[in-house]
């Protein structure tokens, strides 16, 4: 999806974020950078973390709580042997403990055993509210009260490297998981399971919303990209990156009576939608209608997100 006129950009565009920024940071900058205000992110990254920050510019916008629920890979080294109260290096140390014991067989069937469904207990310093109050902010305060434990999903753990032979072992390795997968916490699972502290020393997210690093720019690069009038090809169509929701496509005159917000019968469309929920509705010249759903009669299908006005040209200011 390319930009329309000059500044002002519709698509989803992968920043590598740098150490030390916030998403937010990330967001404020690109916002000056292409002169549009709409721009959000899709999942938030500490300051401290580097990787994959998709950035949904203009009416990609609406496709935002889409995006972040889809899986995203992390690459992680985790140290044994020592605790701290944010559970990585950047906090103090709150325990320590001889890890040298543990072999490359004990390290690798423990990690292996997180794969599924898994119960884990927000980090204190996760923005995670508890009676109105985000846990950081109680954190900052000195502040520790009970969390309730939150399920999640790992889907693949990759073993990428074992070193056993430092005085405090470490694991690399790659994960794919869910929204809300504190990896830290997940470092400290894993030790737990081993019955020695341990600590998140790295992270990396090397995929999100099916974005890689080699689909990244950085903040620096973007002034070149726009001098050269490159940029609107990094910008990708943020229907294309819902794979996991089925399409349809929708003749006249049903196209236009969707766009109007009225309901149109699921037997019109091709192919005859399957289940009920989501789907990306298409006109048949291939125009992106906007994302609709199949009621639970299977009859139906209603407007939810609508990225065209009747006409078919772009609308900015279409409610959602």
């Amino acid at each position: 999806m390319n930009k329309r006129t000059e500044g002002n950009w519709d698509g989803v565009l992968a920043i590598w974020k740098p150490a030390g920024w916030t998403s937010h940071d990330v967001v404020a900058k690109a916002r000056g950078l292409l002169r549009v205000r709409r721009i959000g992110h899709t999942g938030t990254l500490d300051p401290a973390v580097t990787g994959v920050l998709p950035l949904c510019i203009g009416r990609a916008t609406r496709f935002v709580e889409y995006l972040q629920e889809m899986p995203k890979t992390y690459r992680a080294t985790l140290r044994f042997g020592l605790a701290t109260d944010t559970e990585d290096l950047s906090g103090n140390v709150i325990d320590r403990k001889d890890a040298s014991f543990l072999t490359e067989s004990m390290i690798v069937e423990a990690a292996l055993s997180f794969v599924g469904e898994i119960d884990q207990v927000p980090p204190m310093v996760s923005a995670v509210k508890v009676n109105g109050k985000r846990l950081y902010e109680l954190a900052r305060q000195g502040v520790t009260v009970e969390r309730p434990s939150r399920r999640v999903s790992i889907y693949a753990i990759d073993i990428l490297q074992v070193n056993t032979a430092a005085e405090e072992p470490e694991l690399t390795f790659s994960v794919t998981c869910s929204k809300g997968t504190y990896i830290r916490t997940l470092c400290v699972d894993i030790g737990r399971k081993l019955g020695v502290p341990a600590v998140m020393s790295e992270l990396v997210r090397t995929e999100s919303a099916g974005m890689k690093q080699e689909h990244c720019v950085t903040l620096e690069e973007i002034p070149e990209l726009l001098a050269s009038g490159e940029l609107g090809d990094k910008l990708l169509a943020p229907d294309a990156m819902l794979t996991a929701i089925p399409t349809a496509m929708a003749a006249y005159p049903e196209s236009l009576h969707a766009l109007q917000g009225k309901g149109i019968a699921a037997a019109r469309l091709l192919p005859i939608p399957e289940s009920k929920g989501l789907l990306k509705l298409y006109r048949s010249d291939g125009v992106f209608l906007g994302l609709f759903s199949v009621d639970e009669n299977m009859e139906t299908v209603r407007p939810v997100k609508v990225f065209h006005t009747p006409d078919g040209q772009p609308n900015d200011s279409q409610s959602d």
